[in-house]
């Protein structure tokens, strides 16, 4: 009797296919440690001390190490990268990432971010634009449309929220012909440049982050984002 085979989860099948397509535009695969200093998670991003990602509510502080939380982001990382590499710089940062928040089905307290950052000489806000667009086109498999609305983060300046649109008759239909806001996103403030040993009178750099979980929900058509934490077979063996 022939055995039955295994199935990779569907978020790892999501990470190696976003992987592959940012590879094509030359981004190299970074990581870090989920564990993070306060300094690289907020201090070196330009949060400042009083902000509200700090508080109880939305942080995992960690009890024995008052200097240490769980990453509420994948931004650490690039911080890191920047610490140890020349520019140019192109990554991309997939990770689990820790949110101390109520769970539904669209939130999770731990889940899957998918940052990107370049960095090098007269970088701008439409190169931003033109890789999302090439990514957005591939990973969903029709032509889209990007539009960047006015936003605030506090480690870029300037910050936008970016939509997506997907036309074409390739574009799944749940999700063709709607703009659809899907990420964070925007130039890499001064300041972090500054902190990470970059000089932001040379170089200048573009960042975006997203949820990894947000999609596969998309592409799959799942409605719940809690079921792919259950660890049910039935779940994963549809991928």
């Amino acid at each position: 009797m022939e055995k039955e085979k295994g199935h990779r989860h569907p978020l790892s099948q999501i990470m190696t296919e976003v992987n592959a397509i940012f590879s094509e535009l030359g981004f190299v695969f970074a990581e870090g440690p989920e564990m993070e200093e306060i300094r690289y998670n907020f201090d070196l991003l330009n949060v400042p001390k009083d902000h509200p990602s700090r508080d109880m509510q939305d942080t995992f502080y960690i009890e024995n190490k008052p200097d240490h939380v769980l990453r509420t982001h994948t931004s650490p990382v690039q911080v890191r990268y920047m610490e140890s590499h020349e520019p140019p710089i192109r990554i991309i940062v997939p990770g689990k990432v820790f949110r101390n928040e109520a769970t539904d089905a669209t939130h999770e307290a731990q889940f899957y971010q998918l940052e990107g950052l370049m960095v090098d000489k007269d970088v701008s806000l439409g190169h931003l634009k033109g890789t999302l667009e090439y990514f957005f086109s591939r990973f969903f498999g029709g032509k889209t449309e990007v539009r960047l609305r006015p936003s605030f983060f506090p480690f870029v300046e300037p910050g936008v929220e970016v939509d997506m649109r997907l036309t074409g008759d390739d574009a799944p239909e749940k999700l063709r012909g709607r703009w659809i806001e899907i990420m964070g996103a925007g130039m890499v403030h001064p300041n972090v440049l500054r902190a990470a040993g970059v000089d932001p009178d040379v170089y200048q750099g573009f960042a975006f982050g997203m949820g990894m979980d947000r999609l596969a929900m998309m592409k799959y058509g799942v409605d719940d984002v809690r079921l792919f934490y259950t660890g049910d077979l039935r779940v994963v063996n549809q991928f």
